[in-house]
């Protein structure tokens, strides 16, 4: 299914188009701090997706729940995840959001709801449905949105995690995030069928298709589909088409696609698409550019406390390891 168009509304497409280049200067950011040599680990940036973490993210409540995958900063952040944090945690400092540990691809921040990255394809979708299933089972008016891309809808845990949520009729919302590429090949080059939306009706899940590009759709569909599920429709299903304008990592430079095409996608990413509808509602060009100006500027403060934070002391390295067994 399709969804509706819905009414645009400047002053929420506003708070949409500074969060969207929140997202995007984070990673801009990032990106420049791994090549100097203050990141480790590979980082994965959602440049051109930004659409569908804040169209998602804007309907849910502070106690509402969301996993994500290992290109999560933006739904991070759309959640409410503290940007320095997650700076910190990047470069493996003191006070990042799991302590220097994880990385840019296991941020958790459970105070906002953020159940955590996950380095392992489609690995978040049974972490979302357990959680959507402990909701239900303890009659928390919550629900869970669980982020994946294209290439997760292959493996095993997206069968299962379908599967269970089902059954159960739990609340929570699927919402495939595809950029067409799952990591360097193009996805519809190694899934059968009709797709990710085809395969989500096959287990009698509703699924909505939506264009990932274009922020107002995404809230709006979105929207009606978390009414849904808190007055207890059972999982949905949204597939949100977008388009991956990085390599899969910062080390990749996306030599398996046309410059052509890539440079006709940054016509068409959201945050570009939202500055003309945003423009064509009268808002002034000046107010867009503040908003890029203000998130660059909080950024880079960002990175600057990050790279002069302390590394954890070598004492710290066993702790939050485990629980039963940890060493004295």
């Amino acid at each position: 299914m399709t969804a509706s168009k819905p009414n645009i509304d400047a002053e929420r497409l506003l708070r949409h188009y500074r969060t969207m280049w929140r997202i995007r200067a984070f990673e801009q950011v990032a990106e420049r701090a791994q090549r100097e040599g203050h990141v480790g680990g590979a980082v994965h940036q959602s440049i051109g997706q930004e659409a569908v973490a804040v169209g998602v993210c804007a309907n849910l409540r502070p106690s509402d729940q969301i996993t994500t995958n290992h290109r999560g900063h933006g739904h991070a952040i759309a959640k409410g995840t503290d940007a320095a944090a997650m700076m910190l945690e990047l470069c493996g400092k003191v006070g990042g959001t799991c302590a220097g540990k994880g990385g840019s691809m296991h941020i958790a921040d459970f105070s906002v709801g953020m159940l955590g990255a996950n380095g392992v394809v489609g690995a978040g979708i049974p972490i979302a449905v357990g959680a959507a299933h402990g909701a239900k089972l303890k009659g928390e008016a919550r629900i869970v949105a669980c982020f994946f891309g294209d290439g997760a809808v292959n493996r095993g845990p997206f069968l299962e995690g379908l599967n269970w949520a089902k059954i159960f009729a739990l609340p929570v919302l699927f919402v495939c995030e595809d950029n067409g590429f799952a990591s360097t090949t193009r996805a519809n080059a190694v899934t059968a069928g009709e797709g990710a939306a085809a395969r989500a009706e096959s287990f009698g899940i509703p699924a909505f298709a939506v264009d990932g590009n274009d922020v107002v759709a995404v809230d709006g569909l979105v929207g009606d589909c978390v009414e849904r599920l808190r007055a207890g429709a059972g999982p949905l299903f949204v597939h949100a088409r977008t388009y991956r304008l990085m390599g899969h990592t910062t080390a990749d430079a996306g030599a398996y696609r046309p410059k052509a095409e890539v440079e006709a996608q940054w016509g068409e990413e959201p945050i570009a698409r939202a500055g003309r509808q945003l423009v064509a509602l009268g808002v002034p060009e000046a107010e867009l550019a503040k908003a890029r100006e203000a998130a660059e500027a909080e950024m880079e403060a960002t990175m600057r406390g990050a790279i002069a934070a302390p590394y954890p002391p070598l004492s710290e390295a066993f702790s939050d390891v485990q629980d039963i067994g940890a060493p004295e």
